[in-house]
């Protein structure tokens, strides 16, 4: 399995180039742009903070100048407090075109005292429908928190404050596509989704909590980048020449940690609903 990633990787040597990376960014201004939101999304701070605020006339976002094929990505977030019913902050990997790749965390806001809901998911080509949805074990609102994601041949891996809360293998045994042949820019945004994000659209947005504002700090990237004009520095492929995060899977403490988050926390499993798969659970659910 290891062999034919690697494989893959130089097939792509041959139109792009891949350059090895480590980022430990406090200025937003070299590494993301603002692009939509007209004046919504903010870097401040002399480029050591982002804020995205949503109000009744728009939403906002950004997005990477850089675009990964497997990396460790960390960002630092504190949600919208207070009311946040109606709003979500979108934070994800993803390619372009109908049959993109992406990796999915998503925070769905709530009324005052009521834990945000994390939403995950997973596509491969164009196809999602892998969410898993979990509380938190703290105020993501009171304070900013680290949120990261492994993405690695072997496996992809959601961390918050480095406690692992889900893990989605490359099966590609077992016919499960994963994402390992497209390159990766990161996304943020907020927007109004009060038609399904809170109870199902019954708690809509209030807008005289406008702006809701999300922030952002501590980026960091040890990733590959890939560039389609070229960049200097060949990225090899062997394990030596990446970071361990090329290799990286979880250990004992790790899978003990990702059992007490998925007993005590997850709200949400596609590979428990019956309702929804009543043939049959994905592949991946069995192994």
């Amino acid at each position: 399995m290891a062999s034919r990633n690697y494989a893959l990787l130089l097939m792509f040597f041959t139109f792009l180039t891949i350059t090895s990376m480590a980022v430990y960014a406090n200025n937003y201004f070299q590494h993301f742009d603002i692009t939509w939101g007209e004046g919504r999304g903010k870097i401040v701070n002399n480029g050591e903070l982002l804020t995205l605020s949503l109000d009744n006339y728009s939403g906002s976002g950004f997005q990477s100048k850089n675009q990964y094929l497997f990396g460790k990505i960390d960002m630092q977030l504190k949600l919208v407090p207070g009311n946040s019913a109606g709003t979500v902050t979108a934070y994800y990997l993803s390619s372009e075109g109908s049959s993109h790749d992406e990796i999915d965390f998503e925070f769905l806001g709530n009324l005052t005292g009521e834990p945000y809901t994390i939403h995950t998911n997973v596509y491969t080509q164009g196809k999602g429908e892998r969410e898993q949805q979990f509380h938190l074990w703290f105020d993501p609102t009171a304070d900013f928190h680290t949120f990261s994601v492994l993405w690695n041949p072997q496996t992809i891996v959601f961390s918050v404050d480095n406690t692992p809360i889900r893990e989605f293998k490359n099966l590609g045994n077992l016919g499960v596509p994963f994402p390992k042949s497209q390159p990766m820019k990161l996304y943020s945004s907020i927007w109004n989704a009060d038609q399904w994000a809170t109870r199902g659209g019954l708690i809509k947005t209030d807008w005289s909590q406008a702006p809701f504002v999300a922030s952002y700090r501590n980026f960091n990237a040890n990733a590959c980048t890939v560039s389609v004009n070229g960049s200097p520095g060949p990225c090899h492929t062997g394990k030596s020449d990446f970071g361990p995060w090329m290799s990286q899977n979880l250990d004992r403490n790790g899978e003990e940690r990702l059992k007490w988050v998925q007993k005590n926390y997850m709200i949400y499993n596609y590979c428990t609903d019956t309702k929804r798969f009543p043939d049959g659970f994905p592949k991946e659910c069995n192994a």
